[in-house]
């Protein structure tokens, strides 16, 4: 644990949380300190619900330490169950009261409620969030679900979505419709949705649906093992792999049945003209080890991208992220240190992230666009419309979603390149409000002659004025690889001042 101000991932009692919150019926009574209660907002500002999340703090205050937190724990509990009569119970501590050692299970066991209390044993200080929100489903699983007879139908659970999921809600729906397509039933969707009753059937479906590794992987195996159900490993984001998905599900089912395809305009509006100045961009990717992986590749097979960097914060996905890493010929970065990925972007200069929220703002500061893959994500990426990321309609949102950061730098550069031009300078009004505009400035007499020189911002060398204009034609988005190759070609040859015979010196320097 390290004090940062911006993390990935949170502690582990937050992965039971998402977890909690998306299912139905359950409740989390969390031994914690008051303070710790800031992950409500995480559900009712960022993901926007309509509800708090149902969770019971016992909120303890430093004068509490010194007499009966315990008594305090069993309190909350009580007054948990009976103030929303849940059909099973939760119990763990947060980070801060995994110190002062009351063991939530124990106390909870023997208060003799009568509904299932499962403890959750998170090591906050070993482990985080995804681990936290995995290792929750599973307990919930070992301990409601039961050996059923499978139904007549051939069916499957669905397994990983939780609340806080990046477009999760979507993910299932689209997932959902296609194995309708396939004939094949859904038993159980779970966290998401579920109830704990739900839990205890999921025995009777014939295989499980993993879509994500990070919250379910752990559910699925005991699955496996305990109920005789297989689970599918292909993760459907993207339209190669959604095929996949598809021949692998029809190889656990038996399912012939066919399915229509004319909704996926990615992969043709991928290899279109309007498309084409997209081949070979290269892109920086980064994010949590199952999206990563499937976001490679879309971006190299589907999209005509160059992988110029890959990586992942959660490092129970190291080993498949740099196993992937080394077969695009690249070493993977595997951090959770936010300014460790800045610094990896900032040297490599790519013409497009693929990331996270975090990666967004790098975007910014560095003025690189960045298309958000993968949680953590904010407020905007929680839409009001239909956007999942997996099966074909999701191919379809990639698609936008990737190319519109590039088209509007293309715009933007464009503006850049003419914001000379008499209709679109900074002093110009709309162009389609041509009754409008503002009149041109009269010169006066009196006026400063305009700069001729400009600092560059390393202090070392001088830009001259016209290099300065010629610079701001090169697009934005490697504007700044080519200010710091021309500094850096002008420093090599002992120059004070760059021209533009030195800015294209450079350029074809660095082109050899």
């Amino acid at each position: 644990m390290k004090l940062t101000v911006w993390t990935y991932e949170g502690p582990p009692h937050v992965g039971a949380m998402r977890v909690a919150t998306g299912m139905k019926g359950l409740h989390y009574v969390l031994h914690a300190p008051q303070g710790d209660t800031y992950a409500d907002l995480l559900f009712t500002m960022i993901e926007r619900r309509d509800h708090r999340p149902p969770v019971t703090y016992t909120t303890f205050q430093a004068r509490d330490l010194g007499s009966d937190t315990a008594g305090l724990f069993k309190k909350a509990c009580q007054d948990a169950y009976d103030r929303f009569k849940p059909e099973a119970i939760i119990v763990g501590a947060s980070c801060t009261a995994e110190l002062i050692q009351d063991d939530p299970g124990g106390l909870a066991e023997t208060m003799g409620l009568p509904v299932p209390v499962i403890p959750l044993e998170l090591p906050s200080y070993q482990r985080k969030e995804n681990f936290g929100a995995d290792e929750t489903f599973l307990q919930i699983v070992r301990h409601l679900a039961k050996p059923m007879p499978k139904t007549e139908r051939v069916s499957c659970n669905i397994i990983g979505p939780t609340a806080l999921g990046f477009r999760h809600r979507d993910d299932v729906q689209e997932i959902t419709n296609l194995l309708y397509e396939l004939g094949i039933e859904v038993n159980v969707t779970a966290p998401m949705g579920a109830t704990p009753t739900d839990i205890a059937r999921m025995g009777q479906a014939h295989f499980n649906v993993l879509l994500y590794p990070e919250t379910g992987e752990q559910a699925a195996r005991y699955c496996e093992r305990t109920f005789d159900q297989p689970y599918t490993k292909v993760i459907p984001i993207g339209a190669g792999a959604t095929h996949d998905f598809i021949a692998e599900i029809r190889a656990l089912s038996g399912s012939k049945a066919e399915i229509d395809t004319d909704r996926l305009r990615q992969s043709w509006w991928s290899r279109s003209v309007d498309s084409t100045y997209l081949t070979g961009k290269r892109v920086f990717i980064f994010g949590d080890g199952t999206h990563v992986q499937t976001a490679a590749r879309i971006a190299r097979d589907e999209m005509g991208f160059e992988v110029a960097g890959i990586g992942c914060y959660n490092r129970e996905f190291a080993r498949p992220v740099r196993a992937l890493a080394k077969e695009y010929g690249l070493e993977a970065l595997i951090t959770d240190d936010y300014l460790e990925v800045e610094r990896a972007i900032e040297e490599l200069q790519p013409e497009m992230i693929l990331g996270t929220q975090m990666e967004r703002h790098i975007g910014k500061r560095l003025g690189i666009p960045c298309a958000v893959i993968s949680a953590p994500v904010h407020v905007q990426d929680f839409p009001a419309r239909y956007s999942p990321q997996m099966g074909f309609e999701g191919a379809n949102v990639i698609f936008d979603t990737w190319i519109h950061p590039l088209v509007m730098g293309l715009e933007e550069h464009l503006l850049h390149m003419f914001r000379e031009d008499f209709e679109f300078n900074d002093a110009a009004g709309p162009s389609h409000h041509g009754g409008h505009a503002p009149k041109p400035a009269e010169a006066h007499s009196d006026e400063a002659p305009a700069p001729q020189t400009q600092t560059a911002q390393s202090g070392e060398v001088i830009w001259l004025d016209q290099a300065e204009r010629e610079l701001k034609k090169i697009p934005f988005f490697v504007r700044g690889k080519a200010r710091r190759n021309t500094e850096s070609f002008a420093a090599e040859k002992g120059l004070h001042e760059i021209s533009i015979d030195t800015l294209y010196e450079a350029k074809a320097h660095f082109a050899r």
